[in-house]
């Protein structure tokens, strides 16, 4: 492990370094067992060499300044002392658990909009194709269908190699799993083997982590670039926008999927037909066959995500028709959610929170009614400042109602946050009509008592999340809970024995 890490050794005798074995690793002081090594980070306000005292592991990876500190502690457990903690720990851990992730099919999915999306339709797919699957991503973990808790869309390098041994060990065959750019960055996927790779698409988001878009781009390149150690084996490259084209010629050989005819793809896929239900009928043409079938998700977003994830399984040896027999019977939480009490408009919850997702669900609802749309929209606290406004002012170009709402303020003063968006929306000159509620559930009181038969409503940001964040304290707040709520109240559905509405 030292080896590995490149550590120089402290606290061990001669020789005795190499005979110290951990089988587990964490960042969790308290979490770590008593045979397991404690990985202590420098965080933004302290070390977590601070918190050595309280874990009982066998060692302790660390900094120069870890070291410091435990041996200001005098703690005499063998230390391995390495320059940046975060750069090893993903490869310490692969070796740690085995290197899990050489004994699975592993299918990675990035980009900033419809990596969730994506990601359930692999699991649904390859399911539907014989295949056991194991899922990581935003809404948590999947093993073989059964539920994972985890609080990150790609978990730290230590959980994350404890996850993929666990999933080898109840025989998954394939992980598929959400890659996010913090992932890239912060070397949470370092030492995990990627079969094949997918990109979605690039849309401005996380410019509170990353300085300019092109800096996000370059981020999510570290997955394709064949000169970087985290990138998979094959490319599969959504180019209907102008970054996936770049991420492209990035990738080598890299497979194109696209939607828009483009040529010289390797996967094509057009919507040929839309039902009332907002289900689509699409055309798909991969491997010299064309298939025909209806996905249930609506939006052109959707087409596109429904063909990245049947390249990436038809690059990892599925059989394709099985594949998209699965994909006729998906359904994602929280995207393009439909809640329906018999009200006679459509009533949606969606993940959008960033200006290029609020657009495209705006778009499609506008697609499936003739009447008036209602949004209500809010933006996150400690997080990107700059895409607030134009969140509100893609909102107003495109609705007829847009109430400006909380969202997770987090730290934040939630009526400054709530005042960008609005600024935004009012920039447009748009006729919709604004409105601000300090309350998320007025807000969706408002929305519905608006809407009238034959109209869409839709309440984005938070999607399949059950949680409100305001200053340090996180209150249970679902939106699809509070959009049944709101039905009931305006007299539509009736409840169930579970106190569910119109099921």
């Amino acid at each position: 492990m030292a080896r590995i890490a490149g550590a120089k050794i402290v606290n061990a005798t001669a020789g005795a370094a190499e005979s110290v074995t951990v089988s587990s690793v964490g960042l969790n002081s308290r979490e770590v067992d008593s045979d397991g090594l404690f990985a202590a980070l420098p965080g933004t306000r302290v070390h977590g060499a601070q918190y050595a005292s309280e874990s009982p592991a066998r060692a302790v990876l660390t900094d120069e300044e870890g070291l410091s500190i435990l041996r200001g502690a005098a703690d005499t457990r063998p230390v391995l002392v390495v320059d940046d903690v975060r750069a090893i720990l993903g490869y310490v851990s692969a070796e740690v658990y085995g290197h899990p992730s050489q004994r699975m099919t592993l299918i990675g999915v990035t980009g900033t909009s419809g990596k969730t999306t994506t990601t359930y339709l692999l699991e649904r797919g390859l399911m539907a194709a014989g295949a056991e699957v194991g899922l990581i991503g935003t809404t948590g973990t999947r093993i073989r269908g059964r539920e994972v808790p985890t609080s990150l869309t790609t978990p730290e390098a230590p959980t994350l190699q404890a996850l993929f041994a666990r999933m080898a060990a109840a025989g998954v065959t394939h992980v598929v799993m959400e890659v996010s750019s913090h992932a890239l960055m912060l070397g949470r996927v370092s030492g995990t083997q990627f079969d094949l790779a997918g990109f979605t698409n690039l849309s401005q988001d996380h410019l509170d982590f990353h300085p300019t878009m092109e800096d996000y781009f370059e981020a999510k390149a570290t997955f394709f670039d064949p000169a970087s150690p985290v990138a998979a084996s094959t490319s599969v490259i959504c180019v209907d926008d102008e970054w996936g084209q770049r991420m492209a010629e990035r990738a080598a050989r890299p497979l194109r999927v696209g939607t828009r005819g483009q040529d010289g793809l390797d996967c094509s896929a057009r919507m040929v037909g839309v039902h009332e239900t907002g289900a689509q009928d699409i055309v798909l043409a991969l491997g010299g066959e064309t298939h025909e079938f209806t996905l249930p998700l609506p939006g052109a977003f959707n087409v596109a995500n429904a063909a990245l994830a049947t390249a990436l399984a038809r690059a990892a040896g599925a059989d394709v028709s099985k594949f998209i027999g699965g994909l006729e019977g998906a359904a994602v939480p929280g995207r393009m959610e439909r809640i329906d009490a018999g009200q006679g408009f459509v009533a949606v919850v969606d993940y959008a929170h960033k200006p290029a997702a609020i657009a495209a669900v705006l778009q499609t609802l506008r697609g499936q009614v003739d009447g008036r749309i209602g949004i209500v929209v809010g933006a996150g606290g400690d997080r990107d400042t700059s895409k607030r406004a134009i969140m509100g002012a893609e909102s107003a170009k495109r609705a007829d109602l847009v109430i400006v709402t909380d969202d997770n303020p987090r730290t934040e003063d939630p009526a400054t946050i709530r005042a960008a968006v609005l600024d935004g929306a009012r920039s447009t000159g748009s006729p919709a009509e604004i409105r601000e509620s300090g309350s998320r559930a007025d807000a969706i009181d408002q929305l519905v008592a608006w809407a009238r038969p034959g109209d869409a409503v839709v309440v984005v940001g938070k999607g399949h999340e059950v949680g409100q964040t305001v200053g340090d304290t996180t209150h249970h707040f679902d939106d699809r809970e509070e959009m049944r709520r709101a039905l009931t109240e305006n007299g539509y559905g009736e409840n169930d024995a579970h106190g569910n509405v119109g099921r």
